[in-house]
């Protein structure tokens, strides 16, 4: 019965586990670096808009990073 289970879990899933923590880390790199970039200009009022944001998806992916390593998801990679 678990198995069954644990099958049709598998199959109704979008995207596998690592798949995710890619995703995460791929979306944690391009917003740093837009952090970093937007850093230089930001007297212009885009450059300032264009900081916050990619900030803030920093923040929101690197929760997302890390509620994809907890205790239930533990595959070694």
């Amino acid at each position: 019965m678990q198995k069954e289970n644990l099958a049709k879990e598998k199959k109704t899933k979008f995207l596998d586990i690592t798949t995710q923590k890619e995703i995460a880390k791929l979306g944690m790199t391009i917003s740093m670096g837009l952090v970093v970039l937007s850093a230089f200009n930001t007297k212009s009022k885009f450059g300032k808009n264009l900081h916050i944001i990619s900030g803030a998806a920093l923040v929101g992916f690197s929760y997302y990073h890390t509620k994809l390593y907890t205790k239930n998801n533990t595959n070694k990679e």
